[in-house]
Formats: structure tokens, sequence, C-alpha cells
């Protein structure tokens, strides 16, 4: 692994295009996130109820640190329920801090204007290490 220069006082940045431990799966567990400096921006790697994503810490509206977000569901329309709507999909999808643009983590898509999708990595444990390829 090796690693780019840094600025004084922060992490190093990894280099992209490897794969990186970032992490042991404890370290993780369902429901939290870490940022790792990887590349430019970071990436954000995240458990949602055991399945680790990894996604770009850059929302591409403004260059927000999209990591710095909340994850939570997206809201769909169901008639048989009070007030028509309802909480779907738990924790899958981060929405950025500054204008609350939401991000799909398994795939990095957003309905507000689906050309401007993030990246996102593969993500995969290995002998209890979370193991990112960016």
């Amino acid at each position: 692994m090796t690693e780019d220069s840094a600025t004084p006082g922060e992490p190093p940045r990894l280099a992209q295009g490897r794969e990186h431990v970032v992490a042991t799966v404890e370290e993780i567990p369902p429901g939290s996130s870490k940022v790792v400096p990887i590349g430019r921006f970071g990436v954000g790697v995240y458990n949602v109820g055991g399945t680790f994503y990894a996604i770009a810490n850059y929302c591409p509206h403004e260059g927000g640190p999209l990591c710095s977000g909340r994850t939570r569901g997206r809201t769909v329309v169901d008639e048989s329920v009070p007030g028509d709507a309802v909480m779907v999909r738990d924790n899958e999808f981060l929405y950025c801090p500054w204008h609350q643009w939401g991000f799909e983590l398994a795939t990095g898509t957003t309905a507000v204007k689906p050309e401007w999708s993030i990246r996102t990595y593969p993500v995969r444990v290995v002998d209890g290490s979370v193991v990112v390829q960016a």
C-alpha cells in the first residue's frame, strides 16, 4: 500500500486504484460509518444491516462533504397508511448536509439529477477486515 503526501496533522491519503484494508468489521458496526482518506476527498464506508457500501465523500451539486450528512430511508407514497407516506429502505440513502440531495449508497444514484450520480466502490470482508477497492 502506498501513500500520497498529506497535509501536516492529517492522516496520509491512500493512493487510488488499489485495495485498502480500512477497518475491522467490529470497527464499523451496523448503522455506523467511517470516512477513510482515499483519493482527494476521501471515501465513506457504511455498514447497513451487515452489508458494507463505499461512496465518494463529495457531493456533485456544490462540492459538499457528502459523508458528513445523515443516512436514512426514502419516503414513498402508500395510500393505505395515514398521511399517505412511509419510510422504506432505512439507512440506504445518504443525504448531503449542505442541500439534502440524497444518494443511494449501493449505486451512487440520485433522484434529484440522475446524471450527477456519485462514484461508489466495491467493498468486501476478508478474514474480519473491511477491504475497499478504490
